[in-house]
């Protein structure tokens, strides 16, 4: 590719000098690569001859088969890119300047009540028991499991975050997670009595076991991860959402993903009397605009129970 050189130096500097997340660097590497090679293709040689008209026309062919959530990251990807360039002299000005992000539709987050956040809580030791299963294996998933489902459920944390986590993160004693968070901002979120009864029997009597019956292979490549596979490895981001999934269907609650239960922790500290700062400090938000979000759900379940009480109001 002709701009490959400039494209493996924006790679780096948003991971080692903006120390953004794997999942940014790669989307972000992506929706720019994607940009470079149309202009490759309309014999573009020279970044300095990108206009703001080329970008908006990139843009455009771009909108027909994406969402807007989509445009939006990639259009900040191309603004970034392009200011990287600029900040380091690598093109005389920056055309991305102008461009303006695509307005998103406004929609609230998608939460469990408290009932049935209840309900899905009440089942996480449950896991479905197959004809013919190891049964050691399938107490050491649901002891796993249980574990996942009750952290994200009592720190809001994001599955990238949860995937993340190593054993040095965990303080039993002050009943605390050290959460490595966007941009690689740590945090440090309490988790009450019910997490730590999961957390320590899969400590106790769930890890282990998984680490012995697969160490012996050298199956174990990080020894540090907090929640493995069924293969000793660090567990995936498509793993725990399928384990949500699961849960969810097994509790007879609204299908979710480990997103909404993060939504449902921060409604209900609001609806619980948190103040928003708290929740915002909760969640990593660098924002907050970002937690207010929150504020708009709690009222759009009191309208809701509004209307239920008074179906004539």
């Amino acid at each position: 590719m002709a701009f490959e050189r400039e494209l493996d130096g924006y790679t780096r500097y948003l991971d080692q000098i903006q120390g953004r997340s794997p999942n940014t660097v790669r989307s972000y590497r992506t929706d720019v690569a994607s940009f470079l090679h149309l202009m490759e293709l309309r014999g573009i040689r020279d970044l300095n001859e990108t206009d703001l008209s080329t970008l908006r026309s990139w843009l455009a062919h771009e909108t027909r088969s994406h969402a807007r959530s989509t445009m939006a990251r990639k259009t900040a990807a191309i603004r970034s890119f392009f200011a990287y360039l600029a900040d380091h002299d690598l093109i005389e000005a920056d055309p991305a300047q102008g461009l303006k992000t695509p307005k998103q539709s406004e929609h609230l987050p998608r939460v469990l009540t408290g009932n049935q956040a209840e309900r899905l809580m009440d089942r996480v030791d449950e896991s479905p028991v197959e004809d013919g299963a190891d049964e050691d294996m399938t107490g050491i998933i649901q002891l796993r499991d249980a574990a996942m489902l009750e952290l994200l459920y009592a720190t809001g944390m994001r599955v990238a975050e949860l995937c993340g986590l190593d054993l040095v993160d965990l303080n039993p004693r002050s009943r605390t997670v050290k959460v490595l968070g966007k941009g690689r901002k740590e945090r440090v979120v309490p988790y009450g009595l019910p997490a730590e009864r999961a957390l320590d029997g899969w400590l106790d009597g769930g890890r282990p076991r998984l680490i012995e019956r697969t160490g012996g292979g050298g199956e174990v490549h990080d020894d540090q991860a907090f929640f493995l596979g069924v293969r000793g490895r660090r567990i995936g981001q498509r793993q725990v959402r399928q384990v949500v999934h699961d849960a969810a269907d097994r509790a007879q609650v609204p299908d979710i993903a480990p997103h909404s239960l993060r939504h449902t922790a921060a409604t209900q500290m609001l609806d619980g009397g948190a103040d928003l700062r708290e929740v915002q400090e909760m969640l990593g938000h660098s924002s907050l605009r970002t937690t207010q979000r929150y504020t708009h759900v709690s009222i759009e379940q009191l309208r809701q129970r509004y209307r239920l009480a008074f179906p004539r109001a």
